[in-house]
């Protein structure tokens, strides 16, 4: 029987992650935009939840996916809800685009311009350690110990999360957002310096 499945991902502890922008989306950064990336899912492995997730199930199922993200209908909401549906009052960020490197699941997010959106900026910038889950519809069974999500699991959306359980799976800041926002403190400083010289 078909029941919800919610598997959750850390965040990168204070935003370091591997720059994965196009020079598109580093403008959308430079104008005040917030992208993050980096792994969304993991295949072949035991998660926290005690779930395994085969290879093939997860290829499909992002390929699958990636015409949701083509289609700039790969939304998330800022919590979980016990829910199949993607409530849209409370989306905080769009998928951009998604991949699988070997068994991980990959991918960036852009936080939108909505009220939770603007929470989920407030949480990021303020430092606080969130994680990204996936949410999917399927069965499982038991195999050795392990719980096996079974062909039938689709993929509904990634959302945003305070409780992660999958160590080692990281999302967060771009480098180069990271590096924008240095020398923007940067140039606060030497101007705070200029104006007490200058008086």
């Amino acid at each position: 029987m078909a029941q919800l499945l919610r598997e959750f991902y850390e965040l990168c502890e204070g935003g370091v992650c591997q720059d994965l922008l196009t020079e598109s989306e580093k403008r959308f950064v430079k104008e005040g935009g917030m992208m993050l990336t980096g792994k969304l899912q993991e295949a072949d492995v035991q998660n926290g939840n005690g779930r395994v997730y085969p290879r093939g199930i997860m290829e499909r199922e992002v390929k699958r996916y990636a015409q949701i993200v083509e289609d700039n209908r790969a939304l998330g909401e800022l919590d979980h809800p016990d829910s199949s549906i993607i409530n849209l009052a409370n989306v905080s960020h769009m998928i951009t685009e998604v991949w699988m490197d070997n068994a991980s699941v990959m991918g960036k997010c852009k936080v939108l311009n909505t009220p939770s959106g603007q929470i989920l900026r407030a949480l990021v910038e303020s430092g606080v350690k969130i994680g990204i889950s996936s949410r999917g519809m399927g069965s499982v069974t038991e195999q050795m110990g392990k719980t096996i999500v079974e062909d039938d699991f689709q993929l509904i959306c990634f959302d945003i999360v305070s409780e992660p359980s999958t160590p080692n799976a990281f999302m967060g800041l771009s480098e180069s957002q990271l590096m924008n926002e240095q020398v923007e403190k940067t140039n606060k400083v030497l101007n705070l310096i200029n104006s007490i010289l200058e008086d």
